[in-house]
């Protein structure tokens, strides 16, 4: 008999793989909003982008960067998707200019999984801005 076990940070936790898992078949909070079925401060959108701001603002400037196609993580993001992920940083650009922090600076930021702290499982960029933002992770 082989045991294999996998390397520290190769897998995800049982709880957390059940909590995406659980929240997967839910379905997004953000289809929620894109189909109007919860509310949001949208302040972008067309027809494949939708951008709000969140219900907990970590910076002065905070936004939520959504594909309107429900793609859990950036894991399962196909070639067919690269056009509107590629928007996502147009759409970043052109809100950071609408609202004062594309010279200043501000940070893109999409996390993926347990070790980043997911837990929306639908692709999201937080825009973040308006104040001096400091590394990025502690050194």
């Amino acid at each position: 008999m082989v045991l294999l076990l996998a390397p520290a940070g190769q897998a995800q936790s049982p709880e957390y793989q059940q909590q995406k898992a659980d929240k997967i078949a839910a379905g997004s909070v953000f289809t929620k909003i894109i189909k109007r079925e919860l509310p949001a401060e949208i302040v972008y959108e067309d027809e494949e982008v939708i951008a709000f701001v969140p219900l907990r603002l970590q910076t002065p400037v905070h936004f939520l960067i959504v594909p309107k196609k429900e793609i859990h993580t950036v894991n399962d993001a196909t070639e067919e998707d690269q056009m509107v992920l590629g928007k996502l940083f147009l759409v970043a650009a052109k809100l950071a200019k609408e609202h004062g922090i594309s010279e200043t600076g501000y940070r893109l930021s999409v996390n993926v999984n347990e070790d980043a702290g997911q837990s929306v499982f639908h692709i999201h960029m937080h825009l973040l801005g308006g104040k001096e933002l400091g590394p990025m992770v502690t050194q």
